[in-house]
């Protein structure tokens, strides 16, 4: 259980302390509310291309790497289509060096033609190595914008086309700074070897006096309810044909969002669940396969994808996934199954928050969602979920598939 002190500045920041005396580190991870889902659609990755100007330095600290790596921490960031957290490491006697960097980068980058251009740079061949250089690649770049016509997740972090970036202006990046990169969307938590009130006071020297700056939030379009399945096939240079099935489903905050992640572990979580035993075991049809959630804030996307075992063809290999999602939604799990399942979850949430820094990012992500609560309930919610609700829920889901067919381009 994660026992915390919560606090909000004057200027809206919010701010999270877990006292933990068991390590000699302490990690402060700072959440900003903006993701892919907040850039205009003719200028898209840019919270992405932040991930790395946030590390290209300050009038005040030119280099943020060495520093950081001169007190014995290590750093680093992660952006997502909902937020973007940067988070770093050090010894509890250098956490008032930790708040100075953070806050210094959250006053205001260096942002010139030079350092733009260097991550322009850094991105471009991000893209390149990761998209277009590797064997399933650029998967999700085909599958987004089959499942959403409308709604921003439509694009994947690095953004809808890389050109995006490429042609940022200075300009540009400094308005996405200016109307993001603020105390009044920022949450700070530390946690480690600290003391709440002398964190309190630390925060308050350093982040105290930043203006809290002012979010408008565009109101995002509602993606329309799919009423037919869809189908895209892309020939690649990969080892092994393969298919991807994408499934509408509920947002985070809806109440049926633990069902539905329940139902992803019932049917791929672990080699004794149902798709890896009845298609890789049984049936030989696919060499991996695996089922997922997005675990979007907004309504998100509930995925089956698998590679095919040579001679298997994507027909027969969609109707064996599907009969498997019809068994889920139409016949009950045994007592055994559902409580497997809810075992593994508590057992990997609990995981998930054995370190100091998993507890503050855990916490970051709590109260970004307005549930911070959430970060000690969660498997109690779970626990509620029953065989009758897993059907119920699963016969919503499966209802209108978005199928992308890699197929191996010989």
């Amino acid at each position: 259980m994660i026992s915390y002190q919560k606090y909000v500045l004057r200027n809206g920041l919010t701010l999270i302390v877990i006292e933990d005396s068991s390590t000699p580190m302490v990690s402060v991870n700072t959440l900003y509310g903006v993701g892919a889902r907040d850039e205009d659609p003719s200028l898209t990755g840019f919270a992405h291309l932040f991930e790395h100007l946030m590390f290209g330095g300050t009038r005040n600290v030119p280099d943020y790497d060495r520093v950081v790596t001169e007190v014995g921490g290590e750093s680093n960031a992660n952006t997502n289509n909902d937020f973007t957290q940067y988070y770093l490491t050090v010894p509890a006697g250098n956490l008032e060096t930790a708040l100075w960097l953070e806050s210094d980068r959250m006053r205001g980058l260096d942002l010139s033609e030079k350092s733009l251009r260097v991550q322009q740079s850094v991105v471009t061949e991000e893209y390149n190595y990761r998209y277009m250089n590797q064997p399933y690649g650029d998967v999700w770049m085909h599958l987004r914008p089959l499942c959403y016509k409308e709604h921003p997740y439509r694009w994947c972090t690095i953004g809808a086309d890389i050109r995006h970036v490429e042609d940022a202006t200075l300009d540009d990046v400094r308005d996405f700074f200016d109307r993001y990169y603020c105390p009044s969307n920022a949450i700070v938590a530390v946690a480690g070897d600290v003391k709440a009130a002398e964190v309190l006071e630390l925060v308050e020297k350093w982040y105290g006096d930043i203006p809290s700056g002012r979010v408008e939030r565009r109101a995002l379009p509602v993606e329309p309810r799919q009423t037919e399945s869809r189908t895209e096939t892309i020939e690649r240079n990969v080892p092994a044909d393969a298919i991807y099935l994408g499934y509408h489903m509920c947002g985070r905050l809806d109440a049926v969002f633990p069902v539905c992640d329940m139902i992803s572990d019932v049917l791929s979580n672990g080699q004794s669940a149902r798709l890896y035993n009845e298609l890789v075991k049984r049936r030989n049809m696919f060499s991996e396969i695996d089922a997922y959630i997005t675990g979007d804030r907004d309504p998100g996307l509930f995925v089956v994808s698998g590679k095919l075992r040579e001679g298997v063809d994507c027909r027969s290999a969609v109707e064996a996934v599907e009969e498997q999602l019809s068994l889920v939604a139409t016949e009950p799990l045994s007592d055994y199954e559902i409580e497997k399942v809810k075992n593994k979850y508590e057992n990997t949430f609990l995981f998930s928050q054995y370190k100091a820094l998993d507890c503050a990012m855990s916490m970051c992500y709590y109260e970004w969602l307005g549930h911070p609560e959430w970060a000690n309930t969660d498997p109690e919610i779970y626990r509620k979920t029953t065989a009758a609700d897993v059907r119920r829920v699963a016969s919503q889901i499966f209802e209108f598939r978005n199928l992308l067919y890699v197929k191996r381009h010989v």
